[in-house]
């Protein structure tokens, strides 16, 4: 049950990332491996865990039961905000390999900045002789605004290929995607369909996906397609991943993409998890 080839984008290190990602937050244990099967199955290449969410193992025996080559696969896991200092960073890396039984992420993102901790550009350090070391083949960040990225660059000089924040259309970020653009930084989007719920009972929404004959789920993640951006939902249900992942044979028109962004809100963060002062564990 394979879906129709997913479109690649190109990272500022060349190497390249499909343009839709499966998230794994939550998922665990045997009903985790079985779901990143299915979604594996169904045509999901790129994967995404973190140390946090405490399934890199289950990740890894998903990869090993699936039948899809490891090589062929893209998998991202992320750096905890309580290991930024630097020896403490690199360690966590093999970690999260030894967790995964895998010999490499294809890419490895500081989960948050922690700016009261102060300690983030230590960390990127660690990511990037993680990245010599061939431990990690691409390097990126989570949730940074643009002075924390700037000073990683300022410090080391070396930029993220990739920041993956917070987007869906009750916080459509416009200001961070269009400085991401000018600086050639992929944008990845976390909770794309804003933990379902209300979105998905939006009449605005529900009238667009009429129109194209959508759900109001694909109509959203292909907003997110033509932003530019790489949204990872999350499903257990292979029904819904098929949904989800089938977004690549219908363009929404530029006045429904502007009604869309209209939904954005200044407070419309899930859980106010602002960057500037958010510190995770």
């Amino acid at each position: 049950m394979m879906t129709a080839a997913i479109p690649q984008k190109k990272l500022l290190d060349g190497t390249s990332i499909p343009a839709i990602g499966f998230g794994t937050y939550a998922l665990n244990g045997n009903n985790g491996v079985h779901a990143v099967n299915s979604a594996i199955d169904i045509g999901y290449r790129l994967i995404d865990t973190a140390y946090n969410y405490e399934n890199e193992g289950m990740v890894g025996e998903a990869i090993r039961r699936s039948s899809v080559p490891r090589e062929q696969l893209y998998v991202t896991s992320k750096l905890p905000g309580r290991y930024h200092e630097y020896d403490k960073a690199v360690q966590t890396i093999q970690e999260s390999l030894y967790r995964a039984g895998l010999d490499y992420y294809d890419l490895y993102l500081v989960h948050w900045p922690n700016p009261k901790q102060d300690r983030y550009t230590e960390a990127w350090q660690a990511l990037i002789d993680a990245k010599k070391w061939g431990l990690i083949r691409s390097i990126g960040v989570c949730n940074f605004l643009p002075e924390h990225i700037e000073r990683l660059e300022r410090e080391t000089g070396v930029k993220p290929g990739i920041n993956q924040i917070e987007l869906h259309p009750a916080f459509n970020q416009q200001q961070q995607r269009q400085w991401h653009e000018e600086q050639g930084i992929v944008t990845e989007s976390w909770s794309p369909l804003s933990r379902a719920g209300e979105v998905l009972n939006d009449q605005k929404l529900g009238q667009i996906a009429d129109k194209y004959g959508k759900t109001i789920s694909q109509v959203i993640l292909r907003w997110h397609i033509q932003l530019g951006a790489i949204p990872i939902p999350k499903s257990a249900s292979p029904e819904r991943q098929l949904e989800n992942i089938s977004v690549f044979d219908f363009s929404l028109d530029e006045n429904d993409m502007k009604i869309i962004d209209s939904l954005t809100r200044p407070d419309g963060r899930i859980n106010g998890q602002d960057p500037a002062e958010y510190e995770e564990f």
